[in-house]
């Protein structure tokens, strides 16, 4: 079967920081389709605030109807403190809600992976972190942020938690082939000792995962799991859990790798198309200021080039790539240590850019 050679991006940078980012992954893309010889078309589209300002509307039908025409979407970031009422009527991160249900994006995949050359970055002790390689996959589209009905007045509030059966399945189905090209090795996390969702969700991942004898599975309670996750990190592979306990812990292992900025991830569905950004948020506080990390944005380029285009070689060639810049000791200001060099943005873009150059064709 002949490999597609063209394909269409749409790029939506959103708002703060996103907008530098984006930059810099967008060079990282074009370079890599360049080097293995194949094009890409990059079509912006407005989201977030940014797309509030000019449209009033979070995610505007003109970017939608871009995205349906991709073959996968690149974001940077939504959010902005004008718009930080939860009650507000309009709210940049009602664009996120809305794209993934549009698309059943329904698996979110945030990898956890500790560089040797950045276990002093982080606030842990190296000796904790050195060697972490794990990946949480968390359900995106059911669970209490989903949940109906809702009510709050100003002496009750009430949010709802449900999930399907089909729904756990699924997601875990995911979890478990994750495993098999790992390390073999499923932690459920749930809350099964006091809530009826997380019961339903256990028996379930326990029936899929007699399909999967290859890998071993451990249940794992949220609140232990949180305090393992900073003690022994490298006890896990693949964490797989339901959606606000992902949100949590995804954000948690952030620590491990001693910075937001360094963390990817992608959100996918049946189909091909995912929704690739940074785990990292707008962050206005440091916004124009050429300080923002790039490598999240860099390396969510990879996970769009592995589970988009089904690129495997050109995913590891920017991997590849940032370990190398790391190794050299370039660093961005979040994962600098007293004494490093720091460079901006897009100093570290055109580093990783010159990497990958410099690897050599056909690798």
């Amino acid at each position: 079967m002949t490999q597609q050679t063209r394909y269409v991006i749409a790029v939506l940078p959103g708002d703060g920081i996103g907008q530098e980012v984006i930059a810099e992954a967008e060079k990282v893309l074009r370079a890599v389709a360049e080097r293995f010889g194949w094009h890409v078309e990059l079509r912006h589209g407005l989201v977030g605030a940014a797309a509030i300002d000019q449209t009033g509307r979070p995610l505007p039908d003109e970017t939608l109807a871009l995205c349906q025409s991709a073959d996968a979407i690149l974001l940077g970031a939504v959010g902005d403190p004008r718009y930080d009422d939860p009650r507000s009527r309009i709210r940049p991160e009602q664009a996120l809600l809305a794209l993934r249900k549009t698309f059943e994006l329904f698996a979110n995949l945030r990898p956890v992976w500790v560089h040797p050359a950045l276990a002093s970055a982080s606030p842990l002790r190296p000796e904790i972190v050195q060697g972490t390689d794990c990946i949480v996959i968390r359900e995106l589209t059911g669970g209490i942020y989903f949940g109906e009905p809702r009510v709050e007045s100003d002496q009750r509030a009430v949010d709802t938690m449900i999930y399907h059966r089909n729904e756990v399945e699924r997601i875990a189905r995911i979890a478990f082939q994750a495993a098999q090209r790992r390390k073999r090795k499923v932690t459920s996390v749930d809350k099964a000792n006091v809530l009826a969702c997380s019961r339903l969700w256990r028996r379930v991942v326990d029936q899929v995962a007699r399909d999967y004898p290859d890998v071993v599975l451990q249940h794992m309670l949220v609140d232990a799991a949180a305090m393992h996750l900073m003690r022994h990190p490298r006890d896990f592979d693949v964490i797989l859990t339901e959606n606000m306990f992902g949100d949590i812990l995804s954000d948690e292992a952030s620590v491990l790798a001693g910075s937001m900025g360094m963390l990817p991830s992608a959100s996918l569905g049946e189909g091909r198309l995912g929704l690739f950004e940074p785990v990292h948020g707008s962050a206005p506080d440091i916004a124009g200021k050429g300080i923002a990390n790039p490598l999240a944005a860099i390396l969510s380029v990879a996970m769009l080039c592995r589970y988009s285009l089904r690129r495997e070689r050109e995913a590891k060639a920017i991997e590849n790539a940032v370990g190398r810049v790391l190794e050299a000791g370039y660093r961005t200001a979040d994962i600098a240590v007293p004494g490093q060099p720091v460079v901006t943005t897009q100093q570290m873009g055109d580093l990783v850019v010159g990497a990958l150059s410099a690897q050599g064709s056909g690798t």
